[in-house]
């Protein structure tokens, strides 16, 4: 006989909906498409998120006036702020939608959430969007530590409690988006149409200072440097801090950018008394 707990114990995932949210969601059914807006009711219940109200529109896609339509896509991977995948513009600003909760966006019935895809990258459909110039600028630093190949050597060099603990919030970096999208330098159309040229982004500065503060990594210090000099790079930076703002973990990404400014300006000089 099947178990069936009592009365007084709650059904998993049976909670009741307290209250009726509205989602407006801009909508896009294909690159280069037009964009368009939708409203769907969802009932939410209590700790819900952004993810899983999506879910419910995605599992009955009919719009709050009662219209048929296609469910809503998005991107997600981890849904613990991790993969860095489902950030999304949530009532004007730009964040995670895994830990962006509906009983603190929109607390009280009838609310609305405005979803919206990143402006910074191409969309894909929806809420979707692209993120490949995203990872392209880390390519550019040469974000990683240069050991493919090598033969076991050993334990590496040792590092210093505060090392370690500097470098580990630098780390926690999951290529979200969220500094591009906030940055005014960052755009979606790059001058002359060419990523190589145009600015690459908090988060790819903040990478190469990771990497180059790591003991082995470093030893490519001076070609990480060396992107950084160039067009697109760290002098691009019009210091508006709007990256520190939004990053999810709290990366001091402006203490990178000058960090790094300093490191690019030492090896220009040294470059230039060697020749």
């Amino acid at each position: 006989m099947a178990y069936a707990p009592p009365p007084s114990v709650p059904r998993r995932g049976a909670a009741t909906p307290d209250r009726g949210v509205v989602f407006r969601i801009r909508r896009c059914d294909g690159p280069g498409k037009p964009s368009y807006w939708q409203e769907f009711e969802v009932a939410v219940p209590r700790n819900a998120n952004v993810i899983s109200c999506l879910q419910q529109i995605a599992a009955n896609p009919v719009t709050a006036g009662g219209a048929r339509t296609t469910p809503v896509v998005w991107d997600a991977g981890c849904l613990e702020e991790v993969c860095g995948a489902c950030t999304m513009v949530i009532n004007g600003r730009v964040r995670q939608s895994c830990s962006c909760l509906i009983d603190e966006c929109a607390p009280r019935e009838g609310d609305v959430v405005t979803l919206e895809p990143m402006g910074k990258f191409p969309v894909v459909r929806d809420l979707w969007v692209d993120r490949s110039r995203l990872f392209h600028g880390l390519a550019r630093v040469r974000a990683w530590v240069p050991i493919d190949g090598t033969y076991d050597l050993g334990s590496g060099p040792r590092e210093g409690p505060a090392t370690q603990a500097e470098r580990y919030v630098l780390s926690t970096c999951m290529s979200c988006g969220c500094c591009l999208e906030a940055c005014p330098q960052f755009n979606l159309e790059p001058d002359e149409g060419r990523w190589e040229t145009a600015f690459i982004g908090a988060h790819a500065i903040s990478q190469a200072r990771l990497f180059n503060e790591h003991p082995t990594g470093s030893q490519i210090k001076g070609e990480r440097l060396d992107a950084l000099m160039g067009p697109g790079g760290v002098s691009d930076c019009g210091n508006a801090q709007n990256c520190v703002k939004v990053c999810p973990k709290g990366i001091p990404l402006t203490e990178s950018i000058a960090a790094v400014g300093r490191s690019v300006i030492l090896h220009a000089i040294a470059r230039f008394f060697r020749g």
